[in-house]
């Protein structure tokens, strides 16, 4: 079909999008990584605080981080609640290195 022609083009395949976005001068806008809403990684883990009598537990969905003291706890919590998309990045880093 495609053999006996060659000056006839064959169908576009999704992996000639990138090739494509080069040659019309946009590759950056293909590349670039997607960052979900604020509120879409919120809703994304349930968050749960367990006061003890000294500190507390913060649970973030299956991870638990334990806090001396109930200020600090807040504190990071509050950051998560601002920017989880960079807090949360934060954390799985250290997190990876634990292990």
């Amino acid at each position: 079909m495609y053999g006996d022609n060659v000056t006839e083009e064959r169908p576009r395949e999704i992996g000639d999008r990138l090739l494509m976005a080069e040659s019309i001068g946009n590759c950056e806008e293909l590349t670039k990584e997607y960052i979900p809403k604020k509120q879409e990684i919120l809703r994304e883990y349930d968050i749960s605080i367990r006061f003890l009598s000294v500190g507390c537990i913060v649970k973030v969905g299956c991870k638990e981080i334990p806090f001396r003291r109930v200020s600090d706890a807040m504190e990071e919590l509050n950051k998560y609640v601002e920017n989880p998309y960079d807090e949360t990045k934060k954390w799985n880093i250290l997190f990876d290195s634990a292990e």
